[in-house]
């Protein structure tokens, strides 16, 4: 596992999230690219998604495992964070079985 996820900020997970979810479904649009750049700023984007780009599916996973493990999230972020992945997943106007999955996933480690 690379070292730069041990230090990851709460901005910059929520960024990695954001970017597997628009990976769920194996079809990362232009559109919800847009949405998590306007979301931060284009330096801390061009680093969390190099760093993306050369996980794997597991790797992003124990990542994600450490990173929610270090940082302590109230229960208002994490629901920020749901209505975000909410956001992004519905942006295509589809809601996939991979996407469905990655919920479940995703809430199982962050609750």
């Amino acid at each position: 596992m690379s070292n730069s996820s041990k230090n990851w900020s709460k901005h910059e997970l929520k960024i990695y999230l954001l970017l597997l979810c628009a990976q769920a479904d194996s079809v990362q649009t232009e559109d919800e690219l847009e949405i998590i750049k306007h979301k931060t700023n284009s330096d801390t984007f061009a680093s969390i998604y190099q760093e993306f780009k050369m996980d794997d599916e597991d790797t992003s996973i124990e990542k994600i495992e450490t990173s929610i493990g270090r940082l302590e999230f109230s229960q208002m972020e994490l629901a920020d964070l749901k209505k975000e992945f909410n956001e992004l997943f519905h942006s295509d106007k589809k809601f996939s079985a991979a996407e469905h999955y990655l919920v479940k996933i995703l809430d199982n480690i962050l609750y």
